[in-house]
């Protein structure tokens, strides 16, 4: 963006403005959708502006990968706790 045009860093500048474009009712932008800095801002504006229920695109995004040789949903600790109540 022009607001930012020449600045260090500038991503991380156009990820501020934009978070608070968004809380001042921003609707859509002209981005890059390739940075991942300005991305991360618009998702976390869309949970705190309540377009992300229960923050799902964000968790989507940003879960961690399940660690090798995990059981899928429900492994690791809660899956231990289901055993133990259970038996």
């Amino acid at each position: 963006s022009n607001f930012s045009f020449g600045l260090p860093n500038r991503h991380g500048l156009n990820a501020a403005f934009l978070s608070m474009s968004i809380g001042a009712g921003l609707t859509s932008a002209i981005m890059n959708p390739l940075h991942d800095q300005e991305m991360a801002a618009v998702k976390g504006a869309d949970i705190v502006m309540g377009k992300d229920p229960n923050c799902g695109k964000w968790i989507k995004k940003f879960r961690e990968p399940a660690a090798p040789g995990a059981e899928g949903a429900g492994a690791g600790r809660r899956e231990g706790r289901r055993r133990r109540r259970s038996a």
